[in-house]
């Protein structure tokens, strides 16, 4: 069995409250599965059944978690995640980036310099 994770990552710059954080933490571990079980719906099953493992990382600013996306886009499902706003922050807002869930190593070689939210 592999190790399959999912990480999200938030933009530490927002200051979001721990409501919106938890609203777009759900939306976007939602919007990963939906995403990978597309392309691996036996990866999603591997992941499903052995706990769900998510983690949660901070990145500086917008710049940098789209420079993130950018570098991963192609090699694992991601996704930005953009903010309705109807309530902290202004429409169309860049909150945060969900990676996976997919496999472990390949998901670190891009986050090992991150730190936890």
């Amino acid at each position: 069995m592999s190790n399959i994770k999912q990480v999200i990552v938030f933009r530490s710059d927002l200051k979001l409250g721990r409501g919106k954080l938890a609203a777009h933490a759900a939306h976007a571990s939602l919007t990963g599965f939906i995403k990978t079980t597309k392309i691996n719906p036996d990866l999603v099953s591997e992941w499903l059944n052995s706990g769900q493992k998510k983690i949660v990382l901070k990145i500086k600013d917008e710049k940098e978690l789209i420079s993130l996306y950018e570098k991963i886009k192609k090699r694992i499902p991601s996704e930005l995640i953009r903010d309705a706003g109807m309530t902290q922050i202004e429409p169309g807002t860049l909150t945060c980036l969900v990676i996976g869930p997919w496999y472990e190593e390949e998901i670190d070689e891009y986050i090992s310099d991150l730190k936890l939210l």
